[in-house]
């Protein structure tokens, strides 16, 4: 792809002056004084924004490469490409993209493809709504992280109303920190069109909702909540109730800790309902009042008796949990056990995840065996079967290791050609989970895949990027070598030392 005359003064000019100088620093640090390391802390940070740049405007290049309209032909009237559209990813008066194209920029960058949609977004509105900042973010005097913060912020404004921002930040940005840099944008993007912010605050009212982060190593999860101001009232209310609670039996814990083990009661309501009416009575610790209790610890005589007598069992939640352990763990070796949707724990932690409740084992799955059916559909064996092998969507790089995903044929399904029993076209051989969009890309936009093994995977992409994704991750490879394992004879596996 041919440089523009911007993008080679960019090459030429104050990066590779920068990026020559820290290279050169690097190698003496230990002779400079603290003169020269501030110096060269200065010139670090200069560089890696002005890097950041760099990849920006690649992104933003490859976008111009690939903004026609793919749906029209040299008469305006011919599909040129089946299913592609261009896609409208930065805010009104930034340039359509081709849906086709993101995939490929994703895995030659090695990421994900949010990530790198994420980033032509917002270097495309940096370039044509806010370039009064790209130009300070463009000198490396700037965040470049802070600026694609202000773009996301904004991305909802009309065009003509997203010049008050852009003045204000550009003005303030590389003189201010992060987060009075933001605190300005807020204000700027109410500022910029009141009328709008109002009506954004009532449709954000539709988007409340409950969710939790990822487990870390620990095996904590963060949860969060957005709901009504006046339940989360009465939810911290129950929650220090519980905490006041359980201080007597836990003399060791912190009031954060027993408000996090209290806030564990919520998943458990018959647990959490028997602790309250256990104590209707208490009074709170070191506490003498004539006050009322409070709705999250009161209860009328007559419902009182009612629950005491009542069965709670059927408030007992149920769940299903694939929880993946090796078979040394079960003799008494030291392992790891993962839980999918939680991630790696102990086993003595998933003893105690699993002591309170009524558990039902099933049968553990043999790997090894086949799975094959004549039909186009993958039968939910199948599906368990491959989610296990795989661990996930096998598009390269990809992040999701969700079930919720579309069973694909790497080797395309041929719906004219007669069912085979004896060479199935759906199977353990010929499946692998991907996410809607991915399916979409690998189906119309020119890519070619094949499964080459259990649970291995071979890529080439439109412009002959290979990979292999097995359970090693994603490599990239050869694209001969991978021309090789497309076209071999099928049911011949190839493996390239």
């Amino acid at each position: 792809m041919a440089h523009t005359a911007g993008e080679e003064r960019l090459t030429t000019g104050p990066l590779s002056v920068v990026a020559t100088t820290i290279e050169h620093m690097t190698d003496n640090l230990s002779e400079l004084d603290a003169t020269g390391l501030l110096a060269a802390a200065s010139g670090a940070v200069r560089a890696r924004r002005l890097a950041e740049v760099r990849d920006l405007e690649v992104l933003a290049q490859w976008a111009a490469v690939h903004s026609a309209d793919p749906t029209e032909g040299p008469d305006g009237r011919q599909a040129r490409r089946l299913g592609d559209v261009l896609v409208q990813l930065g805010g009104e008066g930034t340039p359509g993209v081709q849906d086709f194209c993101l995939g490929e920029i994703a895995i030659a960058r090695g990421t994900g493809v949010t990530a790198t949609t994420n980033a032509l977004a917002d270097v495309l509105d940096l370039q044509h709504r806010l370039p009064l900042t790209w130009a300070v973010v463009r000198s490396g005097e700037a965040e470049v992280f802070i600026a694609r913060r202000v773009a996301r912020l904004s991305r909802h404004l009309p065009a003509d109303r997203v010049g008050v921002v852009d003045s204000a930040i550009a003005r303030i940005i590389a003189h201010e920190a992060g987060g009075r840099v933001l605190a300005v944008a807020e204000g700027k993007v109410i500022e910029a069109d009141p009328a709008l912010h109002d009506q954004r605050v009532a449709t954000e009212r539709a988007r409340r909702y409950v969710g939790s982060g990822r487990t870390d190593e620990y095996g904590l999860r963060t949860v969060i909540a957005r709901i009504e101001a006046g339940d989360a009232v009465w939810v911290e209310a129950t929650v220090q109730r519980v905490a006041d609670i359980l201080a007597p039996t836990h003399p060791d814990l912190g009031a954060d800790e027993l408000r996090a083990l209290a806030f564990g009661h919520l998943a458990r309501p018959a647990e959490l309902l028997q602790l309250l009416l256990e104590h209707t009575d208490d009074t709170l610790p070191g506490t003498e009042t004539d006050e009322p209790p409070s709705r999250a610890t009161a209860f009328p005589a007559d419902l009182l008796d009612a629950l005491r007598s009542a069965d709670l069992t059927p408030l007992t939640p149920k769940a299903v949990l694939h929880v993946h352990l090796h078979e040394a763990a079960l003799a008494g070796a030291d392992a790891v056990a993962r839980v999918e949707g939680l991630g790696p724990t102990s086993v003595s932690a998933l003893c105690a995840l699993l002591g309170r409740t009524r558990l039902t084992v099933r049968p553990v799955r043999d790997l090894s065996s086949r799975v094959r059916t004549t039909a186009y559909e993958h039968p939910e064996s199948l599906k368990e079967q491959v989610h296990l092998t795989t661990g996930g969507d096998y598009w390269p790089f990809a992040t999701s290791t969700s079930r919720h995903v579309d069973y694909d044929h790497p080797t395309p399904y041929d719906d004219t050609g007669p069912p085979d029993p004896k060479h199935p076209q759906t199977g353990s051989h010929n499946s692998g989970p991907l996410g809607r969009r991915h399916h979409r890309w690998k189906t119309h936009a020119g890519y070619r895949s094949r499964q080459c093994g259990q649970g291995r995977y071979v890529w080439l992409s439109p412009h002959g990027l290979a990979f292999i994704v097995d359970h090693r991750g994603t490599r990239r490879i050869d694209p001969d070598q991978a021309r090789e394992i497309l076209d071999a004879p099928p049911g011949v596996d190839l493996y390239f030392t």
